[in-house]
């Protein structure tokens, strides 16, 4: 039996039908020594993301079970949503918690991967840490045109799986799994309703177009809200602080006449990475995080 708290955050290609949404949700519900932290789904996105924490072993049979679940109720040919997908069980991080490694969370996501996959019969891409190739250390690499590109395009050598056949699975597609470090999935809502105004500003912010070091960012359309989207994953909000993509956000829709109109955070997110956020825009002089009781108070009982 695996040792340890690991981290996971599987994303689903279900944001609408809320008893599918329920049903994928159930095992972890009932799962012992596994902890569901939250779980949201988004209509827009059509995409539902859970946020759990627990041992290895038991994480992974109750994962297993809600997948088999997205696997059976999800159609690829059919679906449609904002976010970028290849998949109904789309993609699975694992993050080291507490008394693992890193290297040895690739080793849980690799022997995760080869199960689900036999189980399953949905091929199988590793990224991040668990990627056996360097281009696809990156997620948006390996999602690159999305499902219906990749439908097209598995046979090619450069797409093909790292796991299963070079073909998709004939409704649920394809799953990305790899182990990486903890992100915070953090969006900005701007008033406006073009697009194109949210895609120029991702293109700002993110760092593959040569903006902020460790963010990630697209434009997306809410339609239902009459609003659009700069939606980001911040890889490392240490190095890159919330209010500094914020604010850089902020600045670039001032160029369009564009105000913020709301920001969200998908999931789980670190305290550190609020409380920081916190401290710059109230202007606190040496903040410390000891200063927070509740956590302070956390540290000295596990101490004890």
């Amino acid at each position: 039996m695996s040792r340890g708290l690991v981290e996971c955050v599987p994303n689903f290609s279900e944001g609408r039908r809320k008893d599918i949404i329920e049903a994928i949700v159930a095992p972890f519900r009932s799962c012992n020594n596994c902890y569901l932290f939250d779980y949201r789904a988004d209509e827009d996105h059509n995409r539902l993301v859970v946020s759990l924490a627990g041992d290895p072993d038991s994480l992974q049979e109750a994962l297993l079970q809600a997948c088999q679940v997205a696997i059976e109720s999800i159609d690829m040919n059919i679906h449609q949503g904002a976010h970028p997908r290849i998949g109904a069980v789309d993609v699975i991080p694992f993050t080291p918690v507490s008394g693992l490694t890193m290297e040895q969370c690739v080793e849980i996501s690799r022997s995760f991967g080869k199960k689900y996959h036999e189980v399953t019969g949905v091929p199988v891409y590793f990224y991040e840490d668990s990627a056996y190739l360097p281009e696809r250390k990156k997620l948006e690499v390996i999602r690159k045109g999305q499902y219906e590109a990749l439908r097209e395009e598995i046979g090619f050598p450069e797409r093909h799986p790292d796991i299963g056949e070079s073909r998709l699975h004939p409704t649920a597609g394809a799953t990305v799994i790899g182990a990486r470090r903890f992100l915070v999935a953090f969006n900005v809502n701007l008033r406006t309703s073009d697009v194109e105004v949210a895609k120029s500003i991702a293109r700002s912010v993110r760092a593959s177009s040569g903006g902020l070091c460790h963010v990630k960012g697209i434009g997306l359309s809410l339609e239902d809200r009459g609003l659009v989207q700069v939606s980001m994953n911040v890889v490392d909000h240490e190095k890159n602080a919330l209010y500094r993509v914020l604010e850089m956000v902020r600045m670039e829709a001032r160029r369009w006449g564009v105000e913020v109109a709301e920001t969200e955070i998908y999931g789980m997110v670190p305290a550190r990475a609020i409380l920081d956020s916190a401290a710059y825009y109230m202007q606190i002089a040496g903040f410390d995080p000891d200063q927070i009781l509740e956590l302070k108070l956390l540290e000295m009982r596990q101490e004890g």
